[in-house]
């Protein structure tokens, strides 16, 4: 696996966010750095294009509750664009609880639309990390390892 410099960005913004939407286009590891992270802490991973993880959600807020002691990554969450409603909703109600950071990874494409509807919705609640392509120095850079 490739060390992705914007692991520990990640890390940062979920210690000082209760959400956190990592963007970017398709296929450039936004799922395996989030399961990294996952790995790093107590977590549940949905992959909202899965019709079992989609069951889970049929009463989000009260899941969301069940699990509110652990991250809950969300792939694909352009999919399912209520879930921001209920986001706000919980994550509110964690804050009264205490628990004010780290509390949901959203991972999604880097759509104006996700963005509106995720600002919108979870103003104050969210932060952005933009993910892009491996670069050089991701892969060990220089001219001479890629030979």
């Amino acid at each position: 696996m490739i060390d992705r410099g914007i692991y520990k960005k990640l890390q940062s913004q979920l210690s000082k966010a209760p959400a956190v939407a990592l963007l970017g286009p398709r296929q450039v590891g936004k799922t395996t750095l989030a399961k990294q992270v996952a790995a790093s802490r107590s977590s549940i991973y949905l992959d909202l294009e899965s019709p079992e993880d989609l069951l889970k959600l049929t009463d989000a807020g009260a899941f969301f509750r069940l699990h509110s002691d652990k991250l809950i990554v969300l792939d694909e969450i352009q999919r399912v664009p209520d879930l921001f409603k209920v986001l706000r909703g919980v994550i509110d109600q964690n804050r009264e609880d205490g628990r004010r950071f780290g509390q949901f990874l959203c991972l999604g494409s880097a759509s104006m639309d996700l963005m509106r509807q995720s600002s919108e919705s979870l103003a104050g609640r969210i932060s952005y990390v933009e993910m892009g392509g491996v670069n050089l120095l991701e892969i060990g850079g220089g001219r001479d390892q890629l030979n």
